[in-house]
């Protein structure tokens, strides 16, 4: 193991996908409770590519380079955590290189049954989902959930979780092939946005207890509509625009609550309560078949920036990856 690693940086600070160009710097070093990784995959996310453009810097005390899940062996423990160890950890940054540290305990045993690219799909998608969906949203087995971007890859986790918590899902996605996919992987009621609207297609359904939007924008006001008394709507993104029209009148009617998060500027007990959380509940789920992340393409380490400009194409369904070989 040498002093320096391969890792990805961003040619000017900030740019378009093709700003993205292997370098190499120097290999990190644990600090006390942090684990070293020898990373063998890591996610590609829609924060990598806000970052990427200048518009989400890293917390303080992060690595300046991306990425923000991984999977692959402890080279040095900490912890519960001991040098072979096979691990999938999120991070605060830094995932897009051979090496990365994190905090142990925010660190997870790989799931019985999957390899390093699947585990490393896994992270910051199923945090994201059980912190907003089950806490923030709290979801409840027989309850509605509604999913929009279905084929995502936190769509196509809020599904499988939510189903697999007993929740009714109605998914929603741009196109016929997309929304065949959302039922495909467990969603009750699939909408094809382009043809179909949401909000009476879920009021047909009975309503919704709970909605996962992404989207925002002129989505906001059909989720309040589709929302059943008592419901909740949460945010995690805002693709479709981030300035909302709110009814207050109607969200009073509603009982409706609106809120949102974001995972990356918790602070580490926070993200290591979350973790603990997630693999009591959610690791049962994918060790028993009930969960299984969509690997929708990967890409080499040094492909990263074809890795970007894929995600941003649209096309994807489920995660797109980087494997380190």
């Amino acid at each position: 193991m040498t002093d320096t690693m391969t890792a990805i940086a961003i040619e000017g600070g900030k740019g378009p996908a093709d700003a993205l160009k292997a370098v190499q710097i120097p290999r990190p070093e644990p600090k006390p409770g942090q684990i070293l990784i020898r990373v063998r995959a890591a996610g590609v996310n829609r924060p990598d590519i806000i970052q990427r453009m200048g518009f989400y810097p890293p917390p303080p005390g992060s690595p300046e380079t991306m990425g923000l899940e991984v999977a692959g062996e402890v080279v040095e423990g900490a912890g519960r955590w001991k040098a072979g160890d096979r691990v999938c950890a999120l991070l605060g940054g830094g995932g897009y290189a051979e090496y990365a540290v994190c905090d142990a305990r925010h660190a997870l045993p790989i799931p019985k049954g999957l390899d390093f690219i699947e585990a490393a799909a896994l992270p910051e998608t199923v945090f994201t989902v059980f912190a907003n969906v089950f806490e923030h949203g709290a979801l409840k087995p027989g309850e509605t959930l509604m999913v929009h971007g279905a084929t995502s890859g936190i769509g196509t986790v809020a599904i499988q979780m939510g189903k697999a918590h007993g929740a009714k899902v109605i998914a929603t996605a741009r196109g016929a092939d997309k929304a065949a996919t959302a039922r495909k992987l467990g969603a009750d009621v699939a909408v094809d946005t382009k043809t179909e609207d949401f909000a009476e297609v879920a009021k047909g359904e009975g309503g919704c207890d709970v909605v996962l939007d992404m989207v925002g924008g002129d989505y906001f006001a059909k989720d309040l509509d589709a929302l059943k008394t008592g419901g909740r709507i949460v945010f995690i993104a805002s693709l479709g625009g981030g300035d909302v029209t709110l009814s207050i009148g109607r969200l009073m009617q509603k009982r409706g609550v609106v809120t949102g998060s974001t995972l990356r500027p918790r602070d580490a007990d926070e993200k290591a309560r979350i973790a603990a959380a997630v693999e009591r509940l959610v690791w049962p789920w994918i060790e028993a078949g009930k969960l299984k992340p969509q690997i929708d393409a990967t890409f080499p380490l040094a492909e990263a920036a074809k890795a970007h400009a894929h995600l941003e194409g649209g096309a994807h369904v489920g995660k797109v990856m980087l494997v380190t070989g």
